[in-house]
């Protein structure tokens, strides 16, 4: 399926893309201005923990909570309303860009990370409606692919626009992009609900918990699903070290200031895109056993190029080991997601997105922060390898169920063939 023949015929698709591209670049307008008032208040890094950490917090409690929303509730109607609280929610960052207070432009953070899950995990769960059975890799693809894309775009247009013109601008530019990708959302076309919604809606009482365990229990008695989920935390476990590692390489270990910085994400971003584009070609030619094998190769290259990244004393080579690292996370991450699109049951989508996005980014934050720690008293080289090394045990877990069989493809999950596609909007 060719991406420019998606976005030209997939009217649903094209507006949840636009969407995408207009709210993943102000979020990075908002980072940047959050960052940098943090520093600039403190004058020390544990102002930019206490960022992190306040956006970690509210995953825990509200990716649960998003997903049995959008399990029960229209998920459309939820995603619009995720826009328009974190509209409500970035304009305060304005007045409290002038005041200086720290609490609040911690306790601001938290509420955008908050009302975030609802859209990102929705995003995820309505992808396999939009999209035909044939449509849905291309469509998952170019979703990563262009969430990689924009985090270079929006970081260079939020520090040039907080630089040139101050963070209210940023701000500003954050809260509108909200108030754009719910106008895009909102033309979406058909109904959004999950089939247990529709059949019990207005009927059923409200069990919140009792619904979020039942999604642990299926994703438990779905070994592939559960893999791919523990895999993706695994991953993590490195994997928000070397967000961390990525300034202090540029700064410290290779002497090149904030060029440097920029280098390195440069290239990451670079290697990012050039894997999504990859994967996108190559998962329609693999087997379900090629691909099981495919994502422990991706693993072990990206560990490897972690290590070697981080020893690497040349320069141009440690850039290029960097972009190859990026890429197989991205070849990995493109192939196990259009899986969990193809086999996760309508009814359990939003419990099973949200609870993999609320472990992944946790375990990040947790990384990050153990990252940042050590950084005071350790080598970045030292880290890095550590970072490598676990991200690579991920394969190893990996291999290990599919060489013993715990793996199997799944047969009676899979019913996006008996699921009303509404892929293009005007049927």
């Amino acid at each position: 399926m060719k991406v420019v023949e998606l976005l030209k015929t997939n009217k649903n698709y094209r507006n949840t893309w636009f969407g995408q591209i207009v709210s993943e670049v102000g979020d990075h307008f908002n980072s940047v201005a959050v960052f940098s008032l943090a520093v600039n208040h403190e004058q020390s890094g544990l102002a930019v923990a206490g960022v992190l950490i306040s956006r970690a917090v509210p995953m825990l409690f509200m990716g649960p909570l998003a997903g049995v929303s959008l399990d029960r509730f229209d998920r459309k109607k939820l995603m619009i309303g995720s826009d328009l609280v974190r509209f409500i929610i970035a304009l305060l960052f304005i007045p409290v860009s002038q005041s200086g207070e720290l609490w609040a432009l911690f306790l601001l953070s938290a509420l955008l990370m908050a009302a975030s899950p609802f859209f990102t995990s929705g995003r995820s769960a309505i992808l396999p409606t939009i999209a035909s059975k044939e449509e849905l890799h291309t469509a998952n693809a170019v979703t990563q692919t262009t969430a990689w894309s924009t985090v270079a775009l929006g970081a260079f247009l939020g520090g040039t626009s907080a630089g040139a013109y101050g963070y209210d601008v940023a701000f500003f530019w954050n809260a509108a992009s909200f108030l754009i990708s719910a106008g895009f959302i909102a033309r979406l076309k058909g109904d959004f609900r999950a089939p247990k919604a529709i059949s019990s809606h207005g009927t059923a009482r409200p069990k919140p918990w009792h619904d979020y365990v039942g999604g642990l229990k299926y994703l438990r008695a779905n070994p592939l699903l559960l893999g791919i989920c523990l895999i993706s935390v695994g991953w993590a476990t490195g994997g928000g070290a070397a967000q961390i590692l990525f300034s202090l390489f540029g700064e410290k270990v290779y002497n090149r200031g904030p060029a440097g910085i920029g280098e390195i994400w440069g290239a990451a971003g670079i290697g990012l895109v050039c894997g999504g584009i990859f994967a996108n070609w190559l998962g329609p030619k693999l087997s379900f056993n090629n691909y099981k094998r495919t994502i422990s190769i991706a693993y072990l290259i990206h560990g490897g190029s972690y290590v070697a990244f981080s020893l690497m004393p040349h320069y141009p080579s440690a850039l290029l080991l960097i972009g190859v690292s990026r890429a197989a996370v991205a070849i990995s991450s493109v192939l196990n997601l259009s899986t969990m699109m193809r086999n996760v049951d309508n009814e359990f989508r939003g419990r099973v997105f949200a609870t993999m996005e609320t472990l992944t980014w946790s375990t990040m934050m947790i990384s990050m922060m153990a990252a940042g720690i050590a950084s005071t008293h350790t080598d970045p080289r030292t880290i890095g390898v550590v970072a490598g090394v676990l991200s690579s045990t991920t394969a190893i877990f990996w291999g290990w169920a599919n060489w013993t069989g715990r793996l199997p493809e799944p047969v009676t999950n899979q019913k996006l063939e008996n699921t009303e596609q509404i892929s293009h909007g005007t049927r």
